[in-house]
């Protein structure tokens, strides 16, 4: 059994993806990444590569190619800031998503060695309010 299978499939990667979205529609730092009409399809996307990633379909792979995360995010504005909204927005999709403490874990592990590869500039956005106040104190994020 899979990863995937054991935490439920595409329900829950479902539900994480679009809690994920949710959060970030309401983000002033990380909604402008998205053009007007691509949260949808964008939610799409991260829903499959996580799915494909955990050992689900390779739905991803299959219309996407091979992931090259740090490819797909050079044009985007990727500083400490915006990875700590990312990786806060994800905190609560996994929150939501109520997974074993050790599914959690391993999920909230990846996630944050990801968040943390993905940064491209030590330079601030401009865009949007400081984050220091914002960011949930359990999570341990310093920028």
């Amino acid at each position: 059994m899979t990863f995937y299978d054991e935490i439920g499939g595409h329900e829950t990667f479902e539900k994480i993806a679009s809690v994920f979205y949710r959060e970030v529609a309401l983000d002033p730092v990380l909604r402008p990444m998205y053009p007007e009409d691509d949260l949808g399809p964008a939610q799409d996307r991260l829903r499959m590569f996580l799915e494909q990633y955990w050992g689900g379909p390779s739905t991803y792979g299959e219309q996407r190619g091979h992931p090259r995360l740090r490819m797909r995010h050079v044009p985007f504005h990727v500083d400490p800031d915006a990875r700590d909204r990312w990786l806060t927005h994800m905190r609560t999709a996994l929150d939501e998503a109520q997974l074993s403490p050790l599914h959690d874990a391993t999920f909230w592990d990846y996630l944050q060695r990801a968040a943390h590869s993905l940064v491209n500039t030590f330079e601030p956005s401009g865009v949007g309010p400081a984050q220091q106040a914002q960011i949930r104190p359990d999570l341990g994020l310093t920028s």
